[in-house]
């Protein structure tokens, strides 16, 4: 019986850190079809309804699910279930990028929105895989950690297809930019191929199996439901906030350049110090405690807002406020990751994950629709105070999860049939 590893093991664990390419490459299309392909269609005239109607393209990312029993039915005949899928969405995204490169949003917007839907379609299908992926392979030990390198390259990948991708087109124009971005998901193939196939899990053999079991699998669990309720509500009073953060700081008085400095800039490197720190501390102090602690901590760090809103415009209250939110928010962002992949079972994690997390991320962003009518309604000091409010929900839902959630331990792959074999001697052991 093999010992737990140690927080030294973890930390060093190969496939935690491969997680960070795999996240960047999983992070770069997304800003590709959203706010820098809004900015290439503003500097080339197009008019906003047009430009608001292509937000459209996102759709796939939400509705993942769908098709995700597929890649867990289905291996293609090289490198494996989760790897070949892998390999095949990167590559594919690679060039739909490197195509939308050759159209001109202004000329041909019905030729660019099919490219754009396509590059979601395919990014949403490389989430569904990677998701899986690492649910498959990391240890119960490792999941905080590896939630936390995949975070960090997450943002990496957002940087490079967001102020990266935005300064480049300045120098070399859009289109070569575009094909820069393309040629960066390489960073994912290498991955891929570094990377290796989780073994020991049987997959599911029928398309019912695939797209049917995997419900039943979760909902017979004592607690099922009330999991679901808690992925609903572990982070709405973050979700609820963060939808408003950008018109307060301006409200405030602070500038466009102010905001972006500190808020994308300083703030993005706090979530990404947040996620590591988290995924340390969680592989020590366990999923229970951290998504407590974590959960807290993010709650509670909405006062500074509060605090903000009650002294008005303050350079230093600004950054506090935006470092320590980002900081708290990606340590509970990793205690989350690492929970819904204790709920998936390795036979079905694609279509477990994929489903849990597009809940999860429904229902906030429904609720979130509602902040600015609660911002106006109770006044920015009452706004961040309910949002710390929302959150205690979760909190004392978390008390009442029973411990046999988590997923079971997959059990080892079942023989096929083979043809009958001669009696063993009498002195044989029986296996």
């Amino acid at each position: 019986m093999s010992s737990k590893p140690s927080l030294l093991q973890v930390l060093a664990s190969p496939r935690a850190w491969l997680l960070v390419a795999l996240g960047f490459a999983s992070g770069l299309p997304l800003l590709l079809v959203g706010g820098t392909l809004s900015a290439w269609m503003t500097n080339e005239g197009v008019n906003l309804k047009t430009i608001g109607v292509f937000t459209l393209v996102a759709s796939p990312y939400t509705f993942k699910f769908i098709w995700a029993p597929l890649m867990d039915l289905k291996a293609l005949p090289f490198l494996g279930r989760r790897r070949g899928w892998m390999l095949v969405t990167q590559l594919g995204l690679m060039g739909a990028i490197a195509a939308m490169g050759t159209v001109n949003p202004k000329d041909s917007p019905l030729a660019m929105a099919c490219l754009a839907l396509l590059v979601s379609f395919l990014s949403a299908s490389q989430d569904v895989v990677t998701d899986a992926w690492r649910t498959d392979t990391l240890s119960a030990e490792e999941r905080g950690f590896g939630t936390a390198t995949f975070v960090m390259g997450y943002r990496f990948g957002m940087i490079a297809a967001g102020a990266v991708a935005l300064s480049l087109s300045q120098f070399i124009g859009w289109p070569r930019t575009y094909w820069t971005m393309g040629a960066l998901m390489l960073v994912g193939v290498v991955a891929t191929l570094l990377a290796r196939e989780p073994q020991g899990q049987r997959p599911p053999r029928t398309l019912t199996e695939a797209a049917v079991v995997p419900f039943f699998d979760y909902f017979r669990r004592n607690g099922a439901v009330l999991a679901l309720l808690f992925l609903l509500l572990y982070k709405l009073g973050d979700a609820i906030a963060g939808g408003m953060t950008t018109p307060f700081f301006l409200k405030l008085g602070f500038s466009n350049l102010e905001v972006g400095a500190i808020s994308k800039g300083v703030g993005m490197a706090a979530t990404i110090v947040g996620a590591l720190f988290g995924g340390a501390l969680l592989a020590k102090l366990g999923t229970r405690r951290s998504l407590f602690i974590f959960g807290a901590l993010q709650a509670l760090t909405n006062l500074t807002y509060l605090a903000l809103a009650l002294v008005g415009k303050h350079h230093l209250m600004l950054a506090l406020a935006i470092c320590t939110d980002n900081l708290c928010g990606g340590m509970a962002t990793t205690a989350f990751g690492a929970f819904t992949m204790s709920l998936c079972n390795k036979r079905f994690s694609a279509t477990q994950f994929a489903l849990l997390s597009a809940l999860a991320n429904l229902g906030s962003r429904m609720l979130t629709a509602t902040s600015g009518f609660l911002a106006e309604w109770m006044g920015w000091a009452g706004f961040f105070g309910l949002t710390v409010v929302l959150a205690l929900p979760a909190l004392v839902l978390l008390g009442f999860l029973p411990e046999g959630i988590a997923a079971p331990v997959e059990e080892p792959p079942v023989p096929e049939p083979t043809a009958p074999s001669p009696p063993a001697p009498a002195t044989a052991v029986a296996r």
